[in-house]
């Protein structure tokens, strides 16, 4: 299995190199017509999340198959302006090649929409943002999302704090890693202690635990910030990405979530007998998103997985933390 996991992550770094050599000449763009403002007349009480809404690299077609991937990120958008959350928060991957203005042509269509309707969206940085020229790629995320810090930020909404971490650590620098986690075990004490705050939900890019054949889990991830999570009393629900799967897990009494429905082509599972245990139990749906909304001393987790046809969305799995 050791062998089979490290011939995929270089598969997988080689796809990387060969994008650099490419660049983003082979972008395309489907011919649906982008999303328009729709009139809500309140918001939800619902907080909506999800990754990987990069549209695929022609590249990664050799590999991947696809699947109509870009309307299908046009329809989650369409789908979140309807439901009108509290706060939309997309886990990095945001486009393909982020330091290309073109890649962003789409994406800013839809951020500009949900602005227009008065939705908050944030975001943390992802692989795709440091692909090719990272540092161009970083500004051009950071111009999108201006509230975002990449040594990590919380956002609060309906008594929920919802704290975004930057899980590229090999694209950081040693003290921008060391100020995180200073930062990070810091906020995580706060909150516990903040009479405000009754859940805490952590969320970054790369996924502690997937079962993904092509990225698999962070062992960074696991060791960074897997135990201020754990140790942390209000700490309910970790969200990530990184693996374009639906998966959940429930690990030291707590549980995480994969969410990398939001259009990235579709990734395989490594073999049942090598699986980490999933409570998804089978439910993985090609593209979906998340919403969390509070009742009570409870957290209600729903994920919505969009129908085969591309009718719209409807309710998949659905689940309660205490």
């Amino acid at each position: 299995m050791g062998n089979k996991r490290k011939t995929n992550r270089v598969t997988y770094l080689l796809l990387s190199i060969a994008i650099l050599a490419v660049g983003f000449a082979g972008v395309s763009f489907q011919n649906s017509s982008p999303i328009k403002p729709k009139t809500v007349e309140q918001f939800t009480k619902e907080i909506a999340f999800v990754a990987d809404t990069q549209a695929p690299l022609w590249i990664e077609t050799l590999y991947l198959a696809s699947n109509h991937n870009e309307l299908a990120t046009e329809l989650l958008f369409n789908e979140i302006n309807d439901r009108h959350p509290l706060s939309f928060f997309i886990l990095g991957d945001i486009v393909g090649l982020s330091y290309s203005n073109s890649s962003w042509k789409r994406m800013d269509l839809y951020l500009h929409t949900c602005e227009s309707n008065g939705i908050p969206v944030h975001a943390c940085l992802g692989n795709h943002e440091y692909i090719g020229e990272g540092r161009k790629g970083e500004m051009n995320f950071q111009k999108r999302f201006p509230d975002h810090v990449n040594t990590g930020y919380v956002k609060v909404e309906d008594s929920i704090a919802v704290v975004l971490l930057n899980s590229n650590f090999g694209s950081m620098q040693v003290a921008d890693t060391a100020k995180q986690s200073r930062w990070y075990i810091h906020t995580m004490d706060s909150l516990d202690h903040a009479p405000n705050i009754e859940f805490i939900v952590v969320g970054c890019h790369h996924s502690p635990y997937s079962n993904s054949k092509i990225v698999g889990s962070s062992v960074e991830v696991q060791k960074r910030f897997v135990p201020p999570f754990i140790h942390s009393k209000k700490a309910k629900l970790f969200v990530s990405g990184h693996s374009h799967n639906f998966e959940y897990f429930h690990r030291e009494g707590k549980d995480f979530v994969v969410v990398g429905g939001g259009g990235g082509l579709h990734q395989p599972m490594v073999k049942p007998s090598n699986r980490i245990p999933d409570e998804a139990k089978g439910y993985n749906p090609m593209f979906h998103y998340l919403t969390i909304k509070r009742d009570g001393g409870h957290l209600m987790v729903c994920s919505h997985r969009l129908k085969e046809d591309f009718s719209g969305y409807a309710e998949g799995l659905n689940f309660v933390i205490n």
